[in-house]
């Protein structure tokens, strides 16, 4: 079986932590590839905007290109409607059945997925690879919710082990909102395709 990594996310815009997180979990788990997967129409995020799809497909593919190891993928963008990543882990299992999922995401996400839409399907068909952020809201540790969740849902959970980065797509809208240079934490040609198209100058999100 190949190991395949699934790194998710707007990526709105996709910066230093998530090529960070990315390279971990290819390291720490021997994963064969990580595919980079910008989401299409995510439901939980409605709270704002998002950013074009093109747009955050093009920043997605430069942010990786130095890596081998890093594959593009636009499974997502190209669907209809909204996107959930349990669908999303059925269909990959169906169209690559000699493949293992390895599905990564932060602590915040870990603490969520019971909200999230079918979270006993999610953790059924893929390895869930945990990078460790702070989480104000948690009422338990990382480590115990890794070990409920994997007991309720006879799932399998793994942290990654890196140093926390205190950077969030979030803060870095805002950052180029107020002109602001975002070059410390995300890729060159990242900052360069942001200024060029002038992305976030007036988002105050």
């Amino acid at each position: 079986m190949r190991r395949i990594g699934i790194m998710g996310g707007t990526f709105d815009p996709i910066h230093n932590g998530h090529i960070a997180v990315g390279r971990q979990a290819y390291q720490e788990y021997s994963l064969e590839e990580v595919w980079f997967m910008p989401s299409g129409h995510p439901p939980h995020k409605r709270d704002h905007a998002v950013t074009d799809a093109e747009d955050r497909c093009e920043m997605t593919k430069l942010a990786i290109r130095d890596y081998p190891y890093f594959r593009f993928s636009d499974f997502e963008v190209k669907r209809q409607g909204n996107t959930y990543t349990a669908q999303t882990l059925t269909l990959l299992n169906e169209q690559y059945p000699d493949s293992r999922f390895f599905f990564i995401i932060g602590a915040d996400s870990l603490f969520e997925i019971e909200n999230w839409y079918m979270p006993e399907r999610i953790m059924a068909q893929a390895v869930l690879l945990v990078a460790g952020r702070a989480y104000s809201r948690a009422s338990r540790s990382l480590d115990d919710q890794i070990l409920y969740l994997r007991e309720r849902y006879h799932s399998e959970i793994y942290r990654l082990h890196l140093e926390e980065m205190d950077v969030a797509s979030v803060r870095l809208r805002r950052m180029a909102a107020e002109g602001q240079n975002l070059r410390p934490y995300v890729p060159t040609a990242v900052w360069e395709y942001i200024k060029t198209h002038h992305l976030y100058e007036e988002r105050q999100d």
